[in-house]
């Protein structure tokens, strides 16, 4: 049985991207693009596949080869954020420094809204260990599916599929006009690049251990999470901190390197 919801919106290419990361099983990378095909998304990026293309992959996109003969493959994730000034991860456990999480539906809302201003994207992990905890840190919010705590485990493309449809259902059901941000908010990858200004100077002044950031670094992370920069904050917490510490600003040529590769 099939359900009618307004379609006028269906030919409107929404700038949401899904990113898969290190995919082990080329099946799942079809099934998720038969899920996305089925709920109006055509933008799949894939980071590291074990295995792409694959006739196993193709077969089970049942209809939707388009989206994988369109499909982008990177080398790491910090590629597959470019351009993106929202981005949600996908995380099937709690962490140990809590992070903000939506569920599906609410999260699905605000991506909606961010899209209107700009390219948004939702990372799902590895099937058997999901995201690590850095590769969360790059995300404004987390987004977690409740499922029944006596059998939590969730198929990728079934994640995929819920995921796909809330952000169908809130497309579809939104009766207020969405409004575009008078400033977009900063990609990933200028939020990156604050935050190895920002260890830097912390690490100058001495105020953070070099031999040991994560914690503080990660609390830093969840705090600007929360404050969901724009390209111009951004642009001024840079120059406060370049006057604090001249030159602070200037990328060191070895983690120029690191973040090529």
């Amino acid at each position: 049985m099939q359900s009618r919801v307004d379609e006028s919106w269906v030919d409107d290419a929404l700038p949401v991207r899904i990113v898969l990361v290190e995919t082990s099983h080329p099946g799942n990378v079809g099934a998720t693009a038969r899920a996305m095909k089925n709920m109006a998304l055509d933008r799949l990026w894939l980071v590291s596949p074990a295995s792409f293309p694959s006739a196993e992959a193709s077969a089970r996109a049942s209809g939707a080869a388009d989206l994988l003969h369109s499909a982008k493959v990177c080398t790491t994730l910090a590629e597959a954020l470019e351009g993106c000034g929202f981005v949600v991860g996908a995380s099937a456990r709690q962490r140990s420094l809590a992070w903000p999480t939506r569920t599906p539906r609410e999260c699905a809302g605000k991506i909606v809204e961010e899209a209107a201003s700009g390219e948004v994207a939702v990372v799902f992990g590895r099937e058997n260990s999901g995201l690590r905890n850095d590769e969360l840190q790059r995300c404004h919010a987390h987004v977690q599916i409740p499922t029944n705590p006596g059998y939590s485990s969730l198929n990728l493309a079934m994640a995929v599929q819920v995921i796909a449809y809330e952000i169908m259902m809130a497309r579809a059901g939104s009766s207020v006009p969405t409004r575009c941000r008078e400033t977009p908010l900063a990609t990933a990858e200028d939020i990156e690049l604050f935050f190895q200004h920002l260890e830097r100077v912390l690490v100058g002044v001495q105020f953070l251990d070099p031999s040991n950031p994560r914690h503080l670094m990660m609390r830093l992370r969840r705090m600007f999470a929360r404050a969901e920069l724009d390209r111009n904050e951004v642009a001024i917490l840079r120059g406060i901190l370049a006057a604090l510490v001249p030159g602070s600003g200037k990328q060191p040529r070895n983690n120029a390197k690191e973040e090529s590769q």
